[in-house]
């Protein structure tokens, strides 16, 4: 079998193809450049030519993509109508009336300074629906919704959002009214709020909805030209893409809800890094860092599995989304993070990257600005060629990192060191948000650094951070491609009840469970899932009453009765206890939403065995390289190694840099480095 992983970050373009016929994994990595979907139609048979087979010889194929992330981040998606009760016209501008920030007089508020539906396009109809049932109360105005879309088709819209009041109860109305939409507009993409989120808060629902339908039409014509190009090359396997909750869907089910894809790229990363540290996760929690040429993602992985976000802080682009999402925190900080003095004369790094083109300047394609793949250069870190071929220019790195040393009146070499500074600081900063802040302490962690420049700052992260060890996985430069191939797929139904846990009734619950299940299992085996591959998981969305916000709580019972009801009031009030510090043992429980998730395996990603040299085969190299010791910039002696030919076991003292296709690891003075037996590299700081 052949297996396929396509990763689109915002410089490369990662591909991993695994052999499990010869046990052999083959790299290739590709610039993203203007084009994503023509780099991966490319970049796929390439790498095919590299492993020796036909593109026809793929049997899965998973791919990362940041087209719908992007679309939000730049506020490029496409015009968008909604059509929606009576009264609640401006609930997209409205929000909560609750500022990004409570006490400053100028702010960006993102969902009216960016609205996702301008308001001459939001349109209202009679309608409604009232709690607990969803009873109609006033029946939907057909012509009405069919007004309002032949209005919105004149004015050219492209995407219409359905959202109406209750619909989580009952979503005949929004069935109705989208039927009608696509009738009155063909070539539009249309979704409503009960198929994208059926659950309560308007506004959070009504915001997820919308940039389901904001970004839908570029995911669907992005994944229209894969799927239309890759029988063009050959491949003939299923295309798949990778979710926020972590899992993969199929080409269908993602172009329903595009909203589901909103931290596709991001997200293969901590899959990855889960997948290259089974032994060691043994032992301690994960903190996995993912640096590439625009960003650097955070992940964190407990005793329970891979952090998922808490509804309440569950935001991208400054937009709320109500759908299962893998924790991450992404900042400003990659390869290609711009360095750059201010008016006040203080140094920054980011978030403002150079990207793929032009590039940093040592890429010779344009670039003119200091980038932290410019200072690493000078610093005598990197080879002289990257990943793909791609040649360094050290004196077009060391004129841009002049220029920004002129502006702070100090050497290159400084302030090349003090780009890296800033950068790791910044990484640091964000590393605290996701483990100190939850009440994690980070010294517990080991580290899992990769993309194309996690490896050069793992070491001096962990560091910062007081992190015991670091782990560079066997390919790091592509290890997000990996995490494809090591998710399953992925399916979530959640639905809003919202009435007192004590009012509960366990055959009814049981049986709302056992109708979500049978649909996902149903949608797997569809897929092409053994039913012996499919795991079902229940869980339940609870809080105190009088609370804002709910924590999830698993249901372990099979069937669900009075009893496992009665139990989940206990094991509520321990989450709340582990994730607060106190519980309410006394307070009224209400159960808000029931949730289902479906898993099915499709293949299972071996593990690399690696075949040690030794140290002198090892030795590219010795050369001159600056590093941090003690304060003051140093310049060492740094023996350049070549990864694949390192022994296995054996400890390597820095300071070292170990170069290999896809990424550079730099090991700094007084740490030592370590290849295992599963490919991994160890560094002890």
């Amino acid at each position: 079998m052949h297996a396929l992983g396509v990763d689109v970050g915002g410089t490369f373009v990662d591909f991993l193809l695994f052999d499990a016929d010869r046990s052999r994994t083959f790299v290739a990595k590709r610039s993203s450049g203007e084009d994503p979907a023509a780099s991966v139609l490319t970049g796929v048979t390439e790498i095919c030519d590299l492993a020796g087979i036909e593109p026809g010889q793929v049997d899965l194929l998973v791919h990362g993509t940041t087209i719908a992330t992007n679309a939000l981040l730049q506020y490029d998606g496409a015009e968008t109508g909604l059509i929606t009760t009576e009264g609640f016209r401006d609930v997209l501008h409205i929000g909560r009336h609750q500022r990004p920030e409570n006490y400053s007089i100028q702010q960006d508020i993102p969902w009216q300074a960016r609205p996702l539906v301008k308001r001459r396009h939001r349109l209202c109809v009679a309608e409604r629906l009232a709690p607990p049932a969803g009873e109609v109360v006033t029946p939907l105005d057909t012509e009405a919704v069919r007004s309002s879309a032949a209005a919105l088709a004149r004015a050219g819209i492209e995407a219409v959002a359905v959202c109406f009041l209750f619909s989580y109860l009952n979503p005949e109305h929004e069935r109705e009214a989208a039927r009608i939409v696509r009738e009155e507009i063909p070539g539009a993409f249309v979704c409503t709020s009960h198929d994208v989120v059926p659950q309560f808060r308007e506004f959070e629902r009504f915001t997820t909805t919308a940039i389901n339908a904001f970004v839908g039409p570029k995911v669907r014509s992005y994944v229209a030209r894969l799927d239309e190009g890759l029988p063009g090359i050959g491949v003939g396997s299923r295309l798949h893409i990778m979710q926020s909750n972590g899992g993969t869907a199929t080409t269908e089910q993602a172009t329903a809800r595009p909203a589901s894809l909103l931290l596709s790229g991001p997200v293969g990363g901590v899959i990855g890094g889960v997948w290259a540290t089974e032994g060691v996760r043994r032992r301690r929690y994960l903190a996995t860092l993912d640096v590439g040429g625009t960003s650097a993602d955070i992940g964190i992985v407990t005793e329970q599995g891979v952090v998922e976000a808490r509804v309440r802080e569950t935001w991208l682009a400054g937009y709320p989304v109500l759908m299962p999402t893998v924790d991450i925190h992404t900042i400003g900080a990659g390869g290609g993070s711009v360095a750059y003095v201010d008016q006040a004369g203080a140094p920054h790094v980011g978030p403002r990257s150079a990207g793929a083109l032009p590039g940093p300047a040592c890429y010779e394609r344009g670039g003119m600005e200091p980038t932290v793949t410019d200072a690493h250069l000078v610093l005598g870190h990197l080879p002289g060629t990257l990943a793909g071929g791609l040649a360094l220019d050290f004196d077009a790195a060391h004129g841009s990192v002049e220029a920004f040393a002129t502006a702070l009146s100090a050497t290159p070499a400084e302030a090349a060191a003090g780009i890296i500074d800033i950068v790791n600081e910044n990484m640091a900063a964000a590393m605290r948000v996701k483990t100190i802040e939850r009440g994690l302490d980070p010294r517990g962690f080991v580290l899992c650094a990769f993309g194309g420049a996690g490896p050069l700052h793992g070491a001096e992260l962990a560091r910062l951070l007081e992190m015991p060890e670091v782990v560079i996985p066997p390919s790091p430069g592509v290890t997000s491609a990996a995490g494809l191939l090591a998710s399953n797929l992925r399916y979530d139904m959640i639905q809003s009840v919202l009435r007192p846990l004590e009012t509960v009734d366990a055959d009814a619950l049981e049986a709302t469970l056992a109708e979500r299940e049978h649909a996902l299992a149903a949608q797997l085996r569809a897929d092409g899932c053994p039913e012996e591959r499919v795991e079902l998981v229940r869980a339940a969305d609870m809080r105190y009453r009088g609370q804002g916000y709910e924590l999830t709580v698993p249901i372990r019972a099979r069937p669900v009765d009075q009893t496992a009801v009665t139990g989940l009031r206990g094991a509520f009030d321990v989450a709340h206890r582990e994730e607060f510090g106190h519980d309410f043992p006394h307070y009224e429980v209400e159960l808000v939403n029931v949730r289902v998730t479906a898993l099915g395996r499709l293949f299972e990603l071996a593990h690399p065995e690696a075949a040690g040299g030794s140290l002198e085969d090892a030795l590219i190299e010795t050369r001159s390289a600056r590093f941090r010791q003690d304060g003051a910039l140093v310049e060492l002696a740094t023996p350049v190694y070549d990864r694949d030919c390192l022994p296995l076991g054996q400890r390597v003292a820095g300071p070292a840099i170990v170069t290999q296709l896809d990424s550079t690891t730099l090991v700094p003075p007084d740490a030592t480095l370590q290849r295992e037996t599963d490919d991994n590299l160890r560094i002890v700081v």
